[in-house]
């Protein structure tokens, strides 16, 4: 029986244009952007001025608090501004600028090889402080705070997301793919520091070479299984993979420590490694280009702050004019206008999309068919809070469960009457959330 959940979709998955496609590294040629915000919690600090001489892996910005991330530079040159630019959220966030000398040279990075046996608690949570990593599956969350909770005693599942269950996505199978060696002694690490706990790879079913590998090399290793789960749209989001993981349930007021798990992205369980046994602070991540409007899909390992049209044309640039253009995948990513914009650390993709994929529809009144109910995952009642939400009434939304939804678009997916339900559900969660702030 495979590991899943109640409710989800099945949306045209587009993976295969990417997925026998290797990594190949990209060096960006122009000016390098990078926004001081690329996670949730207060800003990072700029250490640096216009002027100054910069390197590969130098420290640019230090974290602005304890829920914060340093940032580093990934490549040499030269400060050219600390200014506001725009990002894949729409929005302009102070950033350091930096002119790239092209030469890529590099800071010392120290290796450390000490046998996990003997590897501390306090050395791998500040060496990943250090090295300013955070989720980079989207949500961003500084990873020295993930793995710091409460009562380090009640954690006793570390579930590694392989699911990637967002269409045309493959960067984090190709890093299973390419080195799953790296992953593996990543997720060792962190169990080191939870004595406790035991690892999941947690991945699905339509990754069957991904998962007879690593099944293959954890052979007899007691501490970490991998699961197979049944492919379905999300998947990979928090509480849908810890339910089908563990069975436990969590829900908007709560945190997956509260559930004895912690998540990481494959991504990010990569750079604990490279951070603890390499000494290499995050500067680069894996990013699919891919998309019918691409001349060449692929998947690239792109110093963070590179400009996205510039990974637009090592792809080839585009086989026919997009009609929408996406930062990361169809269900869940940001629609974006300007390529000038940088990949940062939760860039997973840029998908281009042609005019037949992106079919135009004029919004219908509801039908009262229920698909919508029936799909989400969240086991909420997507046509009602949308409506509540148009009612503003907010008391009411929050009455029928309204913070429960992920955002995940599976119920606008399946709505015959093309209701925007997802925009208008999230839309009130943000204006409730900020009026509780506040």
């Amino acid at each position: 029986m495979k590991h899943t959940f109640k409710g989800g979709i099945h949306p045209y998955e587009g993976k295969n244009l990417t997925e026998d496609k290797d990594i190949k590294e990209f060096r960006p040629k122009g000016d390098m952007v990078y926004p001081v915000s690329q996670h949730i919690g207060a800003p990072a600090k700029p250490l640096v001025k216009k002027g100054d001489q910069v390197l590969v892996g130098q420290l640019i910005a230090e974290a602005g608090g304890f829920v914060s991330a340093g940032i580093h530079s990934s490549v040499s040159g030269t400060v050219k501004a600390i200014e506001s630019r725009l990002t894949s959220a729409g929005t302009k966030v102070n950033s350091i600028v930096i002119e790239n000398d092209g030469e890529f040279r590099s800071v010392e990075f120290e290796p450390d090889d000490t046998p996990l046996a003997e590897l501390t608690r306090e050395t791998v949570i500040e060496k990943i402080k250090a090295a300013g990593i955070v989720g980079m599956g989207g949500a961003g969350f500084p990873t020295h705070v993930k793995l710091s909770p409460k009562d380090l005693s009640a954690i006793d599942h570390i579930i590694v997301n392989a699911s990637e269950c967002e269409p045309y996505l493959t960067s984090d199978y190709r890093r299973l793919m390419e080195q799953p060696d790296e992953v593996i002694e990543g997720l060792r690490i962190v169990l080191a520091i939870f004595p406790g706990a035991k690892g999941i790879i947690a991945i699905e079913d339509n990754k069957p070479e991904a998962i007879r590998s690593l099944k293959e090399k954890l052979a007899g290793d007691e501490r970490i299984s991998v699961h197979s789960m049944k492919t379905k749209y999300p998947e990979g989001a928090e509480r849908q993979l810890i339910y089908a993981n563990t069975g436990r349930l969590i829900n908007s007021g709560m945190l997956p420590a509260d559930a004895g798990c912690i998540v990481h992205n494959v991504d990010t369980i990569h750079a604990i490694y490279d951070a603890v046994r390499l000494g290499k602070p995050l500067t680069s991540r894996v990013v699919t280009v891919t998309g019918d409007a691409i001349m060449e899909p692929a998947n690239f390992l792109v110093p963070i702050g590179s400009s996205t049209q510039e990974l637009i044309e090592a792809a080839g640039g585009f086989l026919n004019p997009p009609e929408k253009l996406i930062s990361g995948g169809p269900m869940m990513g940001k629609a974006i206008y300007d390529t000038s914009i940088p990949i940062t650390k939760g860039s997973s993709a840029v998908l281009a999309l042609t005019k037949d994929e992106v079919a135009e529809y004029e919004e219908g009144p509801c039908i009262r068919c229920g698909k919508c109910i029936e799909v989400c995952p969240g086991r909420v009642m997507p046509e009602h809070l949308a409506n509540l939400a148009l009612q503003g009434d907010f008391e009411a939304f929050q009455k029928y469960n309204g913070m429960e939804c992920c955002e995940c678009g599976c119920c606008s997916y399946v709505c015959p009457a093309k209701r925007h339900l997802t925009q208008i559900i999230a839309g009130t969660r943000k204006e409730i959330l900020a009026k509780r702030k506040k």
